[in-house]
């Protein structure tokens, strides 16, 4: 079974995290053992909290009134699996954890029959921690059903996706969503520090210098995951004295702990460098990460902001993303913010689009620059796309009238007999070919749709459309 029970292979406390061994990284070691250790999720656990009382574990009294499962959602880093593990350790609980990318139904199902027949047998009860949920199958989460509607297991499951997207129905109706925050660079500052001093951490054994906690904190990015393997990475380089350390060279993480009768040793600027080439970009094509920078892509664009719209650009080049998705992207946003402020702008995005089906990355990435360049920096205009679903909102409430008789077709036998075409001018023949008629069915006589900005080439659009409608019959008027 792709799992395991913590309590069978650590030891653990009445209160706490289960102690992880020596040899685990500097990270599992550090998990914080009490609620009162855990960083920035204040939101979550104030007294009489379901959380708090989820981890604390509810008395006979307040059982029914206990949440028995909960879905913890937030960005890497932020202790989600802490909380798990709190969950477990703090009540006294059995604690198994699945993995999505490995585990099965078979192996849901079987955690789940040997919870119940522990929980049939005046065992303990047991806490299923599924980490990243979001990459089960529908079956899969399907599967946990049962086990969450009857608290066979308590489930806490963690995802960095939205689980209104990644998340089954029923699944999220019955469990308790719970978001955590991204944690501030105070934050990880103090859990760096802390794993600084404390024996379950380095000790003493070393201590950064304040522009390598600076690059540290800039590094991490508010995962703290992340700034303590680079901190473990930084300081085994420290200790060893190598010129090129990474994580799979620095030293065993049971031997960075010094003798504290010694000065500690310092980690510099260099050494952080040394020990991590560069920070991994934080964004996922298949989660949260995707929808957040191509929102904030597309609002750079919108806003006019070409520095911004091309560093969003850079980070879904740099994490991979598909160069057709962005070009298709680009395409949009020309109709949608710039429209006919500059009418060029969506011919650049279609060519845009073509070329980089055509050429293909790393070249791509220049084409689409270009067509960011042209959008971020052109005149803004959203009133054809407003005119159109205002146009969209009549026709859908039924405001539709009849087609004019003198617009509809005339072309077949008898139309002529039924008035069709009969008085229709031909706007070429007009002034301005310009042909003061009516147009409009009657019911929406005098229905204003597009309105155009006094931006860029919209600006004469706005007064040529203004002696347009001087010509044109006013409203009410054949």
């Amino acid at each position: 079974m792709h799992g395991m029970d913590l309590f069978d292979s650590a030891t653990s406390s009445a209160h706490g995290t289960p102690r992880p061994g020596p040899g685990a990284p500097l990270a599992v070691r550090m998990r914080p053992a009490t609620l009162d250790e855990v960083a920035g999720q204040d939101h979550l656990l104030v007294a009489g909290s379901p959380l708090r009382r989820l981890v604390e574990g509810p008395d006979d009294a307040s059982r029914r009134a206990s949440p028995g499962s909960a879905i913890l959602w937030g960005p890497p880093g932020t202790g989600k699996t802490t909380l798990a593990y709190l969950v477990a350790a703090a009540s006294g609980r059995r604690f198994v954890e699945l993995s999505a990318v490995t585990a099965g139904v078979k192996d849901v199902r079987a955690v789940i029959e040997d919870a119940r027949r522990r929980l049939a047998t005046g065992g303990e009860e047991t806490v299923l921690f599924i980490d990243e949920v979001h990459r089960f199958s529908k079956s899969q989460q399907d599967a946990l059903l049962p086990s969450v509607e009857n608290r066979w297991v308590t489930l806490v499951a963690a995802t960095t996706e939205n689980p209104s997207f990644s998340v089954n129905s029923p699944l999220l109706s019955r469990s308790l969503l719970l978001t955590l925050r991204p944690l501030t660079i105070e934050h990880v500052r103090t859990l760096v520090r802390r794993a600084l001093t404390d024996e379950r951490g380095l000790g003493g054994a070393v201590t950064l210098s304040d522009e390598a906690e600076d690059h540290l904190l800039r590094l991490a990015g508010g995962d703290a995951r992340k700034a303590l393997t680079v901190l473990e990475a930084a300081a085994g380089a420290a200790l060893s004295g190598a010129e090129t350390t990474g994580p799979q060279e620095s030293a065993d993480a049971h031997d960075l702990v010094g003798d504290p009768s010694e000065a500690p040793v310092v980690i510099d600027l260099d050494t952080v460098e040394r020990a991590i080439d560069v920070a991994a970009v934080r964004y996922d094509r298949d989660g949260d990460q995707h929808y957040d920078v191509i929102s904030a892509f597309i609002k750079s664009v919108r806003g006019s902001d070409v520095d911004a719209s091309l560093h969003y650009l850079a980070r879904m080049i740099a994490a991979g993303e598909d160069p057709r998705f962005i070009a298709r992207r680009i395409v949009i946003s020309a109709a949608e913010d710039v429209g006919m402020a500059d009418p060029s702008a969506l011919q650049t995005a279609v060519a845009a689009a073509q070329a980089v089906a055509l050429i293909g990355m790393p070249e791509a990435r220049i084409i689409l620059a270009e067509a960011v360049v042209h959008l971020a920096t052109a005149p803004k205009s959203n009133a054809a796309y407003l005119g159109i679903d205002a146009a969209l909102a009549d026709v859908r409430a039924g405001r539709v009238g009849s087609v004019p008789a003198h617009l509809r077709d005339a072309h077949y036998a008898g139309a002529k007999d039924l008035g069709h075409g009969a008085g229709y001018q031909y706007a070429h023949d007009a002034p301005h070919a310009v042909a003061p008629q009516q147009y409009l069915p009657d019911e929406l006589s005098g229905a204003r749709y597009y309105t155009p900005s006094d931006r860029g080439f919209e600006r004469s659009v706005a007064e040529r459309l203004e002696r347009i409608r001087q010509i044109l019959p006013p409203p009410g008027r054949p």
